[in-house]
């Protein structure tokens, strides 16, 4: 397994293994325009996108928007291969994340939790010390 930065080459896998995640979650899956053109909402505004690589296939993402005049960042399209959970894929992504979030000079992480679905996010996110600041949102200071 590698983590590495977004590739164009593997932009339909991402779609897929982000779709097929939702579907095992039992949530209608639907495209989040975003993930059409990851240069454009991403890395062309400065942000990330990181995707986990295992085989020539990916098996993780997320990537982040800093949140306009703050050092402040929000979480995007963070998922793990539906048939990958609970393998330390998730932790590995966030870790590189925030890693390279502190570098940057970033102070905070926001969250969104999904909907009631999501149940996994609410109890991935605490463990790595994200605290619910609002209903369905949580943060963890860098």
């Amino acid at each position: 397994m590698t983590i590495i930065p977004f590739e164009k080459k593997y932009r339909d896998d991402l779609i897929f293994m982000i779709l097929e995640a939702k579907n095992a979650l039992g949530v209608i899956p639907r495209l989040n325009e975003d993930l059409l053109d990851i240069d454009k909402n991403y890395l062309e505004k400065g942000d990330m996108f990181w995707l986990m690589i295992e085989e020539g296939r990916v098996i993780g993402s997320i990537g982040y928007n800093t949140l306009d005049k703050t050092d402040e960042v929000r979480l995007h399209r963070f998922y793990i291969k539906y048939n990958r959970k609970r393998q330390g894929i998730g932790s590995k992504l966030l870790e590189t994340a925030e890693s390279y979030l502190r570098m940057a000079g970033k102070t905070s992480v926001l969250v969104h939790l999904g909907g009631d679905a999501y149940v996994e996010s609410r109890c991935f996110y605490p463990k790595h010390g994200y605290v619910e600041f609002e209903p369905g949102y949580m943060r963890k200071y860098l």
